[in-house]
Parts: structure tokens; C-alpha cells; sequence
């Protein structure tokens, strides 16, 4: 769902989007295309690193380490990574538990195997329909992004603006992703208090 809402705002901003997926010819990835029209297309993991300019991880964080290798490693070399996933761990049900934290990130875990990627965290506190539609609230809130470069952080930011966003808090290197991932369990309390995901958090001081 976070890869076709992201690829369908990326595409409907004139960006041409490769969704990847582990093997070529996957059912969902052709019907995304189909529907997205000429700047969509699909193929492996690997095609799709190698394809974009700009790398959305938008899968499942306790697989996100294999996807990623099955990109390829020469694919994604000097290419910024936007990881949105977190390690949710449903192994004992619900609600889930954070399978990295406190002293680790699945965002930090990223950027020390891919040395030569430029990880950026972002879009990964909210449902995504907000990421890539913030007006759908009334006060959108607020997101975070955080990475080891700085220019990495502005060119993500400059996209995340033209979503809608305007809110954005850089909260410093790759270790502060420790914080936003350690936000989804706030998250999913609220949402079943709450009874729906469309919600954000806003800062205020």
C-alpha cells in the first residue's frame, strides 16, 4: 500500500516511477502500472534501483535488508534512499513490537550495510494516505526526516514539500531514526483508540 500510494503521487507529479517487486511480472506491480499509465512501470527490485534516481524502501522492515540486496548494491551505490519502513515484529500478534531499538534502528542498520547509500528516514509515523495527501487533515502536522547527509536531507525535503508538506523537521544524523521508528507504537494505541489511521502528530511549543 505505502509503495503504491508514493508511486501514484510520484507519477501524478510528472516523475517516472519503476515499482520493484522480488520477481518480474508481479500481479500487483502490472496493475499499478496499468493504472498509472506512461511514466509507471515495474520490474525486479533490481530494475527499479537501477532505474531511479531516488529509492523509496517500502517494504515490510523485517525484510527490508533482503529487498535491498536484491536491489543490488551497485544499483543503489551514491543514490539517495528514502527508507519509510519500520522493524514492526507481529511474531507474538498484536499489537506489534519494534524488532530493533533503543540503541539501533532498522534506518541506522540500512546505512551501515549500504555505505555508499545516502539513507534518508522520512514519511514513516503516519498512514499512507496522509504521506502523500497531508491536506486530507485539517492541520496536517508535522513529519520528520533525519540522515547522515545534508544534502541528501534537503533534496528529500524539497520533494516532501511538493506533496504538500510544509512542517518538516530535520532531526539531525541517521541515529534519530531510533526516535521515529520508536513512534509506531504510540502509533497503532492511537489508531484503535482513535478507531482510524488518519491522524498525525503535531509539535507544538
Amino acid at each position: 500500500m505505502v509503495g503504491d500510494a508514493l508511486g501514484t503521487k510520484l507519477v501524478s507529479l510528472g516523475h517516472k516511477v519503476r515499482m520493484g517487486s522480488r520477481t518480474a511480472g508481479n500481479e500487483k506491480a502490472i496493475a499499478w502500472t496499468v493504472r498509472n499509465g506512461s511514466l509507471a512501470s515495474n520490474g525486479t527490485f533490481g530494475d527499479a534501483a537501477a532505474f531511479g534516481e531516488i529509492i523509496f524502501n517500502c517494504t515490510t522492515g523485517q525484510i527490508s535488508l533482503e529487498a535491498l540486496q536484491l536491489a543490488g548494491r551497485e544499483n543503489l551505490q551514491g543514490k539517495i534512499l528514502v527508507d519509510v519502513a519500520n522493524p514492526l515484529d507481529f511474531s507474538k500478534g498484536m499489537p506489534p513490537s519494534l524488532s530493533i531499538c533503543n540503541t539501533d534502528s532498522l534506518g541506522e542498520v540500512i546505512q551501515r550495510q549500504f555505505t555508499d547509500v545516502k539513507v534518508v528516514k522520512a514519511l514513516n509515523t503516519l498512514n499512507c494516505e496522509l504521506m502523500v495527501n497531508p491536506g486530507l487533515l485539517k492541520d496536517p502536522g508535522n513529519i520528520f526526516i533525519c540522515g547522515n547527509e545534508t544534502a541528501a536531507k534537503v533534496e528529500v525535503d524539497s520533494l516532501l514539500r511538493t506533496f504538500g508538506w510544509e512542517k518538516i523537521i530535520d532531526l539531525g544524523d541517521i541515529t534519530a531514526a531510533r526516535g521515529t521508528e520508536q513512534v509506531l507504537p504510540l502509533w497503532i494505541l492511537l489508531m484503535g483508540k482513535l478507531g482510524t489511521p488518519m491522524f498525525n502528530l503535531s509539535i507544538v511549543s
